[in-house]
């Protein structure tokens, strides 16, 4: 069984593990016709759920229980805060710019904030761990994928919460954070703290943990084509037309202006500003010998990765959900192949 399981773990590790987003799409697309929408995006956000606590915490904890701190790992933890920060901080100053213009309806600024805020998260627990599988990268990856978590599952929750506070100061029923959003960052901070009291206290590693060391690795390979799976089976398949995509793009115009107007902006955050501007930053640190190419490889692949399905837990904090479904739809078809041509020509060459 350990020697079966050391010949599969290569294959459901890297760019092996990508196809399983094709895999949940066409599973996805296959459940329509038995079942309601509705019911579907019910079951993956217990899939989700799952992946976000029985799965990613492990893997996040193997990384770090075979990784040796140093400055330089702390340093990157210092790089990867002030970059999610000032992706935020753009996210926020876009949203601004197009209320101030009222190219939003005044009435639903506030929606539109929180909705665009939260689209700027990344699915770095998702597609970015197929990243992982490059030694040369995964500790910066494991540390972008934990402090990304805590923004998104802990620090945006809780500015959503405030903001929806303010909004129903009125109400008997005021919006309360939801136990596994407001316990989740601390839990997978913990596995994050384990691993490091671990190795730094005992030395050990997966290697000195003989089999189990194996079934470990077995255990939080099994993350990723799981964690792609749920990425593919968010692509809505009706989404999917010609008109949905002129719609998208501009070209044609219905009753749903201001829905399309909010999705393209989304997208055009998302998809196309914050991965410019990140590449163009790093790449030129890059080019000036200031930080090495694993570190410049893990911000550029993480400012392209789509957001997710994951983002539809925060629906209860006022955000628009069709335009969070149709944005996660249209990302993840742009931001994945943007994604794996990343990998390869980043694996290569630095």
């Amino acid at each position: 069984m350990i020697e079966m399981m050391k010949t599969i773990i290569p294959y459901i590790s890297g760019l092996w593990t990508m196809p399983w987003i094709l895999v949940g799409f066409l599973i996805s697309w296959g459940w329509q016709f038995f079942f309601r929408q509705e019911r579907i995006d019910f079951v993956m956000k217990k899939i989700g759920l799952i992946v976000l606590y029985f799965f990613v915490p492990p893997l996040v904890f193997r990384i770090f229980l075979d990784a040796r701190l140093t400055l330089e790992m702390a340093e990157f933890v210092g790089l990867t805060c002030l970059t999610i920060i000032f992706m935020y901080v753009l996210a926020y100053l876009y949203a601004r710019y197009h209320i101030r213009r009222r190219v939003v309806d005044p009435g639903s600024d506030k929606l539109y904030l929180k909705t665009l805020l939260t689209s700027q998260g990344r699915s770095s627990a998702f597609v970015g761990g197929a990243i992982l599988a490059i030694k040369e990268w995964g500790v910066p990856a494991a540390i972008f994928m934990a402090l990304m978590g805590i923004a998104l599952f802990a620090v945006m929750p809780y500015i959503l919460y405030r903001m929806s506070k303010r909004e129903q100061r009125a109400q008997t029923d005021p919006l309360k954070l939801p136990w596994f959003l407001r316990f989740y960052p601390w839990y997978f901070s913990s596995f994050v703290v384990a691993a490091i009291v671990v190795h730094q206290t005992t030395g050990l590693t997966t290697k000195e943990l003989g089999d189990w060391g194996t079934i470990l690795r077995f255990y939080t390979a099994l993350t990723i084509p799981i964690a792609l799976y749920y990425v593919g089976s968010g692509i809505h398949p009706q989404d999917l037309k010609l008109i949905e995509l002129k719609k998208l793009t501009g070209l044609i115009q219905d009753d749903q202006v201001e829905h399309w107007l909010w999705v393209r902006q989304i997208f055009y955050l998302t998809a196309v500003i914050t991965p410019g501007i990140i590449f163009s930053i790093f790449g030129l640190l890059y080019v000036l010998n200031v930080i090495p190419g694993p570190w410049m490889a893990v911000m550029v692949i993480n400012a392209c990765l789509p957001i997710t399905g994951t983002n539809m837990f925060l629906v209860p904090y006022g955000l628009d959900k069709r335009a969070t479904a149709h944005a996660v739809t249209w990302s993840t078809l742009i931001g994945v192949p943007v994604t794996v041509v990343l990998i390869w020509i980043f694996s290569i060459y630095l």
